[in-house]
């Protein structure tokens, strides 16, 4: 994991990370990034790998689950690269984590209705497309089935053949390695936020990367490699 790819983690996930890390740890990580931000400035990357070490050692606080956690895997203790991150991104990611966390019920009710309204089919959509009664052919893992308590079950467009209730195979993978099955909101955020290791958002870009690269992205953020 490059530090790029790391400052990628914090900056996505950077409200669960200020709530679960203590204040000693989160002290410790802005001085590291601070330090970061002074040795990739002054065009050192030796010392810009030691202190991405420091913060992934801070960062093994997290709980497992977390992703950012996850993510890391086996590789907290890792070298990693010696390329120099962007003063941006750096900038970026200390802006975040010096900014208190909102409302976490509020946080929750926001995302998920950014989820709920992108393009979807309802049941009876998905059912009337479907030849085996009620999508029968799909395993559960296969599919995101999200409950909005307004409209019933929608199932994210972005997961079908156009035209059809088809999914496609990469998306049924890639469900798998998700567990959308247990955390279907986890794994449509994944599918229609911004994703830096792909440069885009990971449903605009089925069709456009080869199906293998955005199997790699998922399989890193849950620890499959």
């Amino acid at each position: 994991m490059t530090s790029e790819e790391l400052l990628g983690l914090l900056e996505s996930h950077w409200t669960t990370v200020i709530t679960e890390l203590g204040d000693d740890d989160l002290g410790q990580v802005s001085d590291a990034l601070r330090e970061m931000r002074e040795e990739t400035a002054a065009g050192n990357p030796a010392a810009v790998a030691r202190t991405v070490r420091r913060l992934k050692r801070t960062l093994s606080a997290l709980p497992p689950d977390h992703p950012v956690a996850q993510a890391l895997g086996g590789h907290r203790y890792a070298a990693g690269t010696r390329e120099l991150p962007g003063l941006p991104t750096i900038d970026a990611v200390i802006d975040v984590l010096g900014t208190p966390p909102p409302d976490p019920a509020e946080l929750l009710r926001s995302a998920r209705r950014r989820l709920l309204d992108a393009p979807a089919l309802t049941e009876a959509e998905h059912a009337a497309l479907t030849p085996t009664p009620s999508g029968a052919s799909d395993r559960p893992a296969e599919l995101i089935r999200l409950r909005d308590p307004d409209r019933g079950i929608r199932y994210p467009r972005f997961q079908f053949r156009p035209g059809t209730a088809e999914p496609l195979p990469v998306v049924r993978r890639i469900n798998v390695l998700l567990r959308a099955d247990r955390d279907p909101w986890g794994a449509a955020d994944w599918w229609l936020g911004g994703n830096r290791w792909l440069g885009g958002v990971p449903a605009e870009l089925l069709g456009v990367l080869p199906d293998d690269a955005l199997e790699r992205a998922a399989a890193e953020l849950v620890g499959a490699y």
